[in-house]
């Protein structure tokens, strides 16, 4: 599998860490010793998880290297619909105006993005699609609580869409050579760590520290194995983009595995915690960066538990 062009959205407010002291008096200097946030983007009143992602399909739509009308599969993935009926897919393909093509969404967290690939993966293994439109797009500000002095002050919103194909379509496509998922819900307090249930309140994180603790475990793993498997050693990997949950999560990762900070990749000192969009957003930022050759690997973990990484090629 191949990804074709990938782009991103933000939402143009940013809140920065004296909104949260204002609030409930966390200061600036606490925030971002604890998280490594020093702001976030949030979406405006009349923008919601649909509107952002599809913000960033009409950005991909610039650089699409054959029509649209090719697409014959949708992905959505995102935990905060702004519609459980109208999912973020349907939105997607009511935009593109693509009749008669499969149309899924699907939540696994904060690891949604390589669940949502692992899909597109299934039905190009079973001759059911060979262009595929994966759209992640996270509104955290919806959601949360932002009185919460735990989480409230982690989240932020955007969006991000990725165009993949069976085959290569230009030479500056990257290429997808193994992608590995895993649920880890028997591990720690994964259902009850961090959660989101709309009949009680917003997102709450009681358990923040095995959040921090299995997250250092598992990104770390699978990352080793996505190489592996693939017959190369942590030496091989020129970039990694872990999900953008914690900034100190990320160094832990980095330190487990044995590589320089300046292979790391993160968004999350301007962004904040942008769910299962924040590694698709990264990939898209720094897109112009990569050379042929180059192995990046994207580690994600998510409340549930949930993981995975995904090996590119450039």
């Amino acid at each position: 599998m191949y990804i074709n062009t990938v782009s991103h959205y933000l939402p143009s407010e940013v809140i920065g860490n004296e909104y949260f002291t204002n609030l409930n008096n966390l200061s600036n200097e606490w925030i971002t010793e604890r998280t490594g946030i020093s702001e976030r983007r949030k979406a405006s009143a009349d923008e919601n998880t649909s509107t952002m992602a599809m913000k960033a399909v009409e950005t991909l739509l610039e650089n699409i290297p054959y029509s649209k009308n090719e697409i014959d599969l949708i992905v959505g993935a995102t935990y905060t619909p702004y519609d459980t009926i109208v999912t973020l897919a349907h939105a997607v393909q009511h935009q593109l105006q693509i009749p008669d093509i499969p149309v899924v969404s699907i939540s696994s967290a904060c690891s949604s993005l390589l669940n949502a690939i692992e899909i597109v993966e299934g039905y190009f293994a079973m001759g059911k699609a060979s262009k595929a439109l994966v759209v992640v797009s996270d509104h955290n500000t919806a959601y949360y609580n932002e009185m919460d002095t735990v989480s409230g002050h982690l989240w932020g919103d955007g969006a991000s869409a990725l165009l993949i194909s069976k085959e290569r379509q230009t030479e500056g496509d990257m290429q997808i050579k193994k992608l590995i998922t895993g649920g880890a819900a028997t591990s720690g307090k994964a259902t009850e760590a961090v959660v989101l249930r709309p009949n009680d309140r917003g997102v709450v994180m009681p358990f923040g520290r095995d959040v921090f603790q299995n997250a250092c475990v598992y990104m770390p793993k699978v990352s080793q194995q996505v190489l592996q498997e693939c017959g190369l050693t942590i030496n091989d990997l020129d970039y990694l983009i872990p999900h953008q949950a914690n900034h100190r999560i990320s160094l832990n990762v980095i330190n487990t595995l044995g590589i320089p900070a300046e292979k790391l990749i993160s968004n999350i000192q301007y962004l904040g915690n942008t769910g299962c969009a924040g590694c698709a957003i990264a990939l898209s930022e720094n897109k112009d960066k990569f050379k042929k050759g180059e192995n990046i690997v994207i580690t994600v973990f998510g409340g549930g538990y949930s993981y995975g990484a995904m090996l590119l090629t450039i």
